[in-house]
């Protein structure tokens, strides 16, 4: 019983002995809040927004997790301005007048992950500021002055995931500024002055899985300008009004999954540059001034799931545009100047989700009724296309045909060749041929001209297509001869019509005739199709070039003697005889065989002129 009761008195004493260390503790651990900031016991959060402070509190409670210091006139962080906060978590600095702060000002702040710095007045941020920050891993210096980041700037941020850089000065990065980041995961570096992609400080983030570029003044992306950034997936260029063009390779060595170029300056898809992007599924185009998407040079990006180009300047999305694409679900081509989008610019149909025709003057025939017919299961963004060019419909929207009056209303007429009757032409060689043909139908269709070998004539080359639909063949060869067909199609069908042309070669001489070829050509002559020019050069030709050089070599070397005469006649009066003394080679060998020196010469006098 005494035992029990002993037991019972042991626990008591030893819980009040408890409670009061921990008060004791609590005490003096516990600090007051300081004037002009409000205090969260629950939350351990600190707020002294709009204090109207000019330096950090002196007193501050050291169990904090937020602290939130915005909207007050600090200038300058001095050196281990936090010390005493080592379990501070958040720091939010943003929106003051800080111009200054001391390398090692955050030393101390062991535990911190987040530390926003924005919208101050920092120029420059020396080495060594962020030391003592061991797990910070989001920093946010966007709204600054800054103009260069120094070598080694972020060397201790190891865990560093996040920077944000917005909305700076920025002119230089060097190269070894991002030296220690290890971990970094997405680098924003919007509204700078960078005039170049900074490629070798790059490199040294090799585990950068996302990168903005924003209203940076690049005019064009060089060779390999993200190299080394293997594990990249977004890449976010955009607002960079100059850009025009990207090299070949300037995305080579990336495996982007989200590429977007927007409001730049690109007149065409840069399919050279994406050719080898084949796990990207997000492409976003939209605001460049492209007109065409061409045919069949998609084909690469087998994964890719959406396209977006809005605000463009498209005119025409060709047949087999996507082909290849058998995982494509959006397209969003709104606010462009499409007459049309045809079923056969898709690989499949049947994937696609979600389709972006508004703002287009779309001209409702036979080659949008595909779009009708899938209405229902089509996403149109909450935006449905409209009819436009096509008066009968005008200001129809798709969704309000019925699959009755579908036949009748979207409809198309068949091309006709105006004019059928035939067109045989006879010319001799070197003259130029102009064949005509115009055609009709709904749409307009297009003109192409077919060879006398069935292929394709482009608009350039001596025989060219024109774009008015007439062929030109200029400076007619022989071998030009044979049956021309134009062929005139659109989505209701086609419609051909050949014409003929025989150039009769020049008459053949009766003498006998060189000709020279491939290498040799004079400037007058046409070249043939085939790159070999035949040319005539007859024997008195040949006779008459010769005779005329050597009555020009024996001209000048005349002239050349007789100056030279009456040159030696002003010099007065000359010698006309020279003496040569020489040894015979008889008394030569003879004095190799006697004893003595003595060796016989001869003398020549020869007369000069």
């Amino acid at each position: 019983m005494f035992e029990g009761i002993a037991v019972h008195l042991w626990l008591c004493w030893g819980s009040l002995y408890l409670l009061a260390a921990g008060v004791a503790f609590s005490s003096e651990t516990r600090r007051p809040c300081p004037q002009s900031c409000h205090c969260n016991a629950v939350l351990l959060e600190v707020n002294c927004s709009d204090g109207q402070l000019t330096t950090v509190p002196e007193v501050l409670p050291q169990n904090s997790k937020l602290l939130n210091l915005t909207h007050n006139k600090f200038k300058t962080l001095v050196h281990e301005q936090f010390q005493t906060l080592t379990q501070l978590l958040d720091l939010d600095l943003s929106d003051n007048i800080i111009v200054i702060i001391e390398v090692e000002a955050f030393l101390g702040l062991q535990s911190l992950i987040t530390l926003r710095l924005a919208r101050n007045h920092l120029k420059i941020i020396h080495v060594g500021v962020f030391d003592g920050l061991p797990k910070l891993k989001l920093l946010d210096l966007s709204s600054n002055e800054i103009l260069v980041f120094l070598d080694f700037t972020f060397r201790d941020l190891t865990a560093l995931q996040c920077i944000k850089a917005a909305d700076n000065d920025l002119v230089l990065i060097s190269h070894k500024a991002f030296t220690g980041l290890s971990n970094l995961q997405e680098l924003c570096l919007d509204c700078c002055n960078l005039t170049a992609v900074p490629t070798e400080a790059l490199t040294q983030l090799a585990g950068l899985r996302s990168l903005h570029f924003h209203r940076l003044g690049l005019t064009t992306l060089p060779n390999y300008s993200f190299r080394q950034l293997e594990r990249l997936k977004e890449l976010v260029i955009s607002h960079c009004r100059w850009l025009e063009t990207l090299s070949g390779n300037s995305l080579f060595g990336l495996n982007l999954t989200s590429l977007t170029i927007r409001h730049c300056n690109l007149s065409a898809v840069p399919y050279i540059p994406l050719h080898h992007l084949v796990y990207l599924l997000y492409l976003d185009l939209s605001f460049n001034p492209i007109t065409y998407i061409h045919g069949n040079l998609f084909g690469d990006l087998l994964r890719l799931q959406e396209l977006h180009l809005v605000g463009g300047s498209l005119l025409r999305i060709e047949i087999e545009a996507f082909r290849g694409l058998a995982h494509f679900k959006l397209l969003n081509v709104s606010r462009n100047l499409l007459a049309t989008l045809e079923l056969g610019a898709f690989h499949s149909v049947d994937t696609l989700r979600t389709l972006g025709l508004d703002n287009n003057p779309l001209a409702c025939d036979c080659r949008l009724l595909w779009v009708v017919r899938k209405r229902l299961y089509l996403d149109f963004g909450g935006n449905p296309p409209t009819c436009t060019t096509s008066v009968q419909l005008q200001g129809w929207y798709f969704l309000d045909f019925t699959e009755g009056k579908l036949p009748g209303l979207l409809t198309c007429r068949q091309p006709r060749i105006l004019n059928r009757k035939p067109q045989e032409v006879r010319v001799d060689q070197g003259h130029t041929v102009v064949f005509y043909c115009h055609a009709e139908g709904d749409p307009v269709p297009s003109v192409t001209w077919l060879s006398p070998q069935l292929k394709p004539l482009s608009p350039i080359g001596r025989i060219r297509a024109l774009s008015n639909g007439s062929l030109e063949v200029r400076y007619a060869q022989p071998h030009d001869s044979g049956a021309y067909l134009c062929v005139a199609s659109n989505a209701a069908g086609n419609d051909s019509l050949p014409v003929s042309l025989h150039v009769r070669a020049f008459p053949s001489s009766s003498k006998k005739t060189f000709r020279l070829k491939g290498w040799f050509a004079f400037p007058s002559a046409s070249p043939s199709v085939n790159g070999n020019q035949s040319i005539p050069f007859d024997v008195k030709t040949l006779l008459v070039a010769a005779t005329i050089g050597l009555l020009s070599f024996f001209s000048s070397v005349s002239v050349c003697f007789i100056f030279m005469f009456f040159w030696s006649k002003s010099k007065g009066q000359l010698k006309h005889t020279a003496t040569i003394a020489y040894v015979p080679r008889s008394a030569t060998s003879s004095s190799k065989g006697g004893t003595g020196n003595f060796m016989e010469t001869s003398r020549c006098t020869m007369k000069l002129i």
